[in-house]
């Protein structure tokens, strides 16, 4: 899926929380010195970033399919490769890579599974394969909040919890179907604070994503109500949001 936004919104919307779960995913994925890695679907750089750090920017691949993120990029981790690319056709040989990674992509995969297939392929026998997704399916993601107010006010809202990869399982079965052995699965968790409402609220209406989406086509009113629904259904601000992700690794 592609987002048609600037890297500085999707910054503002999904980094707040993207930035502080990279260290975290890649901890969990076993990713080290001297690997060279794809990141499968960069976005504004989050991941990209944490691997430049681990194992050198000229070891780390970026493959993203908006064109404002292929962009943005290379100012944003000088020396990483960017390519343009979807995940479903990676642009690499067999066995070319030590580890492929994909941070928040798998459930906006046009076909997940060849997805995560082609990571498999690209990756060298005895490789790191790994994905995770925000817990949307149990309600233990960031945006979770957001959708539970919307859904107070528009029973026909499906919001994110269908998405594949969302629910326990889901990215492990993914990761087996793909050829990948000894797959684990767990929820990793990330604590962001927010000083004020308006500072969580904001970003919402940068029309990022399936929820920015959501947000951008209702009337006037509509927002308003929404807006203040998720006021009364948040804690008083200060407050901290405690988002889980499904993650999954295993080896090719």
């Amino acid at each position: 899926m592609s987002f048609d936004v600037s890297a500085g919104a999707y910054d503002r919307f999904m980094g707040r929380y993207s930035t502080h779960l990279a260290p975290v995913f890649c901890d969990f994925s076993g990713v080290g010195h001297g690997m060279r890695v794809l990141d499968v679907g960069a976005g504004s750089g989050a991941l990209t970033a944490e691997l430049a750090a681990r194992v050198g920017a000229g070891s780390v691949v970026a493959l993203e399919p908006s064109a404002q993120f292929v962009e943005a990029l290379p100012a944003r981790v000088p020396g990483v490769s960017v390519l343009q690319g979807a995940a479903e056709e990676i642009p690499f040989p067999d066995g070319e890579l030590d580890a492929a990674l994909a941070q928040l992509v798998v459930h906006f995969m046009s076909d997940p599974a060849a997805g995560v297939g082609e990571m498999a392929r690209v990756t060298r026998p005895g490789g790191i394969v790994a994905a995770c997704v925000w817990d949307h399916g149990t309600g233990r993601g960031p945006l979770s909040p957001f959708w539970a107010a919307a859904k107070t006010l528009d029973l026909s809202t499906g919001g994110e919890s269908k998405m594949v990869g969302a629910s326990p399982g889901q990215l492990a079965g993914l990761l087996t179907d793909a050829g990948v052995h000894e797959v684990e699965e767990t929820a990793i968790v990330v604590s962001v604070e927010h000083p004020t409402f308006e500072e969580w609220w904001e970003p919402f209406e940068l029309g990022v994503g399936p929820a920015g989406a959501y947000v951008a086509k209702l009337e006037s009113d509509q927002r308003a109500a929404l807006r203040e629904r998720c006021r009364e259904l948040l804690p008083p601000a200060p407050f901290t949001i405690d988002a889980y992700a499904w993650s999954a690794r295993g080896v090719t």
